[in-house]
């Protein structure tokens, strides 16, 4: 067995709304094998986004630690986080999160000039054209249609040739085929930059095609294991 690519020991999350205290995550355990697809399944409100936002780095546990690649990066401060996760993680979300003012190309380039990357636009273009993407290249996002957001989205997850995907209800606000055809784009690539993907979902068929189902119920993980 490899070193994990991401390990969270024991991590929990509350907040305190006025007298009250709500636990979203209590004592989550877990290690990620590089390579490896994972679902996160559980109703809405179990606690998958939370999960997702913490082992990114993009929240910080009440109690517990997370390493990424063997740092532990559960104290660190934004700046020692950012150009961590520019590096090593890509990001796919819900609502896309693309920024309106660039075009598709210019979005997909945008993490691999942060790292300063002389061939970010040589890797973006091929990435458009692996997607078939190549003509929209110079649209900005509202001039494209949801399915095609979301392909751009995965291209800027995977420009830096990330060791991790984090993916949250990547199908979510799109159409049934739109769906079939990002889960399959996005498996693909997976495949394709044998990069580790862990993501968050509702839907049943996506997680029978996981190698790992991660079952959360009210914070807590109370299955973890093959698909039925």
């Amino acid at each position: 067995m490899s070193n994990p690519i991401l390990r969270a020991a024991h991590v929990s999350k509350h907040y305190t709304i006025g007298e009250r205290r709500a636990v979203v995550l209590n004592d989550i355990t877990l290690a990620l094998e590089p390579g490896e697809f994972t679902v996160i399944s559980g109703a809405s409100g179990s606690g998958k986004t939370t999960l997702l936002t913490i082992l990114s780095g993009l929240d910080k546990p009440s109690i517990g630690r997370v390493w990424l690649a063997g740092k532990d990066i559960t104290d660190l401060d934004e700046n020692g986080l950012a150009p961590l996760r520019n590096r090593l993680i890509g990001f796919v979300f819900q609502a896309f999160h693309l920024v309106p003012s660039l075009t598709s190309l210019e979005n997909i380039m945008f993490p691999a000039e942060l790292n300063r990357d002389p061939d970010a636009v040589e890797k973006a273009s091929h990435l458009l054209q692996r997607v078939g993407l190549w003509e929209r290249r110079h649209n900005r996002p509202e001039q494209l249609s949801g399915g095609e957001k979301q392909r751009v989205a995965i291209c800027r997850a995977l420009v830096n040739n990330p060791r991790l995907i984090f993916a949250d209800e990547p199908t979510g606000n799109l159409d049934s085929e739109n769906s079939r055809e990002v889960v399959e784009l996005l498996l693909e690539l997976q495949q394709e930059f044998n990069t580790t993907l862990l993501l968050a979902t509702h839907s049943r068929s996506i997680a029978d095609r996981a190698d790992r189902i991660l079952t959360l119920h009210d914070g807590r993980l109370v299955d973890d294991g093959l698909p039925s």
